[in-house]
């Protein structure tokens, strides 16, 4: 049965520009950071800290554990590689497995053809080794393995995380264009909030945002709410050791010590977001209004206010959102005065209408869109930021890989 305690490789993936964000998540975890990627950060480790890394990363989309890698160079080296793999240790014979791929090879003509080939080298590996074989298909609730190709290199992995972890388990309601919540939370982590001032998310949609930055205020591992993952259908899931990370995550949680106050113009968004919020046990965290952005409760002092308003490139509004842009810039000057302002847009020619110079920004892709997160100081008074500043300059910055990998996929 699959060793438990096997040190290999493991790559967290990512979207592309969050990398130097997960690097810092999975050294406050301990993790030795091997190398980076363009969606990706690899560390080394045994199934049990993929565990860890499930439960408590917040900014990682899967979390991939290396069980062999090869030079290949057509389909039948590929079915003859992965069957001599001991999948009887890592997929259930009463089961079910599903396998991904990312490959780019020129005896392949559709990928979909060597997932099959895997597909089939893992079947009949159990099935000679057990006396019976497993399902398969296209879910990912159950046994996850992911293939990478790329020219003559080829590696096999589990994917402990099964459903994207994304896929927290709370957003029970969708709205119009929900940010994933992975962005979202690499969103509030990049704003460099404290977790104590004031955090104010206007046009707050699904209330992704608002209900990231209560989960990073109650010191909430955001795997706490999924009931399922990948590695628990490895033959002889150490549930014991599972639980007893859930319980100390569960004991470092904390109260809410800030508000956080979310607010939509749209009644049925706001409802929606409650909905979010009470499945993410956060509905006690957040104050939700029901109200234009420029009116929202703005409590206290300092902290911080986001705003992610639409951006045209999937509601084809582009043309009719400019004035919107240029209240917010009036709500930053007029309103938020004393606080740090950030906007989430996919639409830098609209953002330009927001009227106020950015001292920092920060680069996202929301899918393939890529997008920025602006930030502004609001002076009190008429102090204008200093075009000295930073205004203009992108941050996380990434090295070149120096092998290939799933994360470039």
């Amino acid at each position: 049965m699959a060793d438990f305690n096997r040190t290999s490789r493991i790559m967290a993936t990512c979207a592309k520009a969050m990398p130097a964000l997960l690097a810092e998540e999975m050294g406050a975890l301990g993790l030795n950071v091997t190398r980076r990627l363009d969606a990706g950060v690899e560390t080394e480790g045994s199934l049990l800290d993929a565990m860890r890394m499930n439960l408590q990363l917040r900014t990682a989309h899967r979390i991939l554990y290396l069980l062999a890698e090869t030079v290949i160079t057509n389909p039948d080296e590929l079915y003859n590689w992965v069957r001599s793999v001991p999948w009887e240790q890592y997929v259930r014979p009463d089961g079910y497995v599903s396998v991904q791929s990312s490959v780019l090879h020129s005896s392949i003509r559709d990928t979909r053809f060597a997932a099959l080939r895997c597909k089939d080298a893992i079947v009949d590996r159990i099935r000679d080794a057990m006396g019976q074989r497993p399902d398969s298909g296209p879910e990912d609730t159950g046994s996850v393995v992911f293939l990478f190709w790329r020219d003559e290199y080829a590696a096999i992995y589990v994917d402990t995380s099964g459903e994207p972890l994304s896929r927290r388990g709370y957003r029970r309601l969708p709205w119009k264009a929900p940010l994933r919540e992975t962005l979202a939370a690499g969103i509030v982590i990049s704003s460099a909030w404290d977790g104590q001032s004031p955090f104010v998310n206007p046009m707050c949609g699904s209330g992704t945002l608002a209900i990231e930055a209560a989960l990073m205020a109650t010191a909430t591992a955001p795997g706490l709410l999924r009931k399922n993952f990948g590695f628990m259908h490895v033959p002889d899931f150490r549930r014991k050791d599972w639980e007893e990370l859930r319980s100390d995550a569960i004991g470092k949680r904390r109260t809410c010590g800030c508000e956080i106050v979310a607010s939509d113009h749209d009644q049925r968004a706001v409802k929606t977001a409650q909905a979010n919020a009470r499945a993410a046990g956060m509905g006690d965290s957040i104050r939700f209004e029901t109200c234009d952005f420029a009116r929202t409760t703005l409590p206290g002092s300092g902290g911080v206010v986001i705003l992610n308003p639409e951006y045209g490139e999937r509601l084809g509004k582009g043309k009719d959102l400019s004035g919107d842009y240029r209240a917010i810039g009036d709500f930053f000057k007029k309103q938020c005065r004393g606080r740090r302002g950030f906007v989430f847009t996919g639409n830098m020619a609209l953002a330009k209408g927001i009227g106020l110079r950015s001292k920092r920004r920060v680069q996202f892709f929301n899918s393939t869109i890529e997008c920025r997160l602006l930030e502004f100081d609001i002076y009190e008074g008429t102090k204008r930021v200093s075009r000295q500043g930073s205004a203009g300059q992108d941050v996380n910055e990434r090295p070149a890989p120096r092998r290939a990998g799933p994360a470039q996929a």
